[in-house]
């Protein structure tokens, strides 16, 4: 299957008449190489079905195609949508039945039903828009409970900052979401010139893996990240100011019975500390 290179890029823009959006962070990759090894890190089962945001011209598309995949590639942008059929007919029938095309926002779809037709996408590979990407993962692990297995191809201190822990200088509030709900890493960098066109940073490829269950235990989720945004809106306060807004004048004594300081800082707390002060704050309502 003919992957898309810069040349087929180009000539299926002018084809189209489209222009990429910079409103969109639309930038297509145009390495079949790039595409590949993307697929290849994503390390999935084999013929797994996978459901692919932002699928653009089809450079991930024809890729996950082409190593056995059957995809469900949701696209926002109408023109591209078009364009991604008119790819994917030129392949003579190769991909008949193997890929549907789905025309919405990541934002505000239904992932879980996009993804219940069987068989069902147990994993999810996409080159995200940069504006999107961490609220898209987000809605993925806390939506799409089939999806089991995530690649993504994010800007580099996004990807950073999914996959940070405790003294990572990216470690913030979505850092311990996501540890919340799978393991994360960053399994490698992508360059601007594989693009059209290019942008201004280098991407990161994240890999995740749902957990099976939690790795803690808390009364509620809801309550753990209401408190681990609280803690990190104000990164530079102490916790004991921090979370008042919250706790109120429980601060001290919540942090006491979890057994931290009330002068540690939220990049000081990991998912397990986080859970701790979950459980006091509850016992203390």
């Amino acid at each position: 299957m003919a992957l898309l290179t810069p040349a087929t890029v180009h000539a299926l823009l002018d084809a189209h008449g489209l222009h990429p959006k910079r409103s969109l962070g639309q930038n297509f990759l145009s390495d079949p190489n790039t595409a590949r090894r993307v697929v290849a890190l994503a390390d999935l089962p084999a013929a797994a079905p996978v459901l692919e945001i932002g699928p653009g011209l089809g450079s991930l598309t024809l890729a996950l195609l082409d190593a056995g995949h059957d995809v469900v590639a949701l696209e926002l942008d109408d023109r591209l949508a078009d364009a991604l059929h008119a790819v994917l007919g030129d392949e003579e029938g190769a991909v008949t039945g193997r890929v549907r095309i789905e025309r919405g926002d990541a934002m505000t779809v239904d992932l879980a039903a996009l993804v219940m037709p069987e068989p069902s996408p147990r994993a999810c590979v996409s080159n995200l828009p940069y504006n999107v990407a961490v609220p898209v993962v987000v809605r993925l692990l806390e939506e799409a409970e089939t999806v089991e297995r995530i690649l993504v191809m994010v800007q580099r201190e996004v990807g950073e900052r999914l996959a940070a822990g405790v003294g990572d200088p990216q470690y913030g509030a979505v850092s311990v979401k996501v540890a919340y709900f799978a393991e994360a890493q960053v399994v490698g960098f992508v360059p601007p010139t594989v693009f059209m066109p290019k942008p201004k940073v280098d991407s990161a490829l994240v890999r995740l893996r749902r957990r099976s269950a939690p790795p803690v235990s808390v009364p509620s989720a809801d309550g753990l990240f209401t408190l681990v945004r609280a803690g990190f809106a104000q990164r530079r306060k102490m916790l004991r100011r921090s979370l008042t807004p919250v706790l109120g004048d429980a601060t001290p004594d919540v942090l006491a019975a979890a057994g931290v300081a009330p002068t540690a800082r939220a990049e000081a707390l990991g998912l397990d500390d986080w859970a701790a002060v979950a459980r006091s704050a509850a016992a203390a309502a």
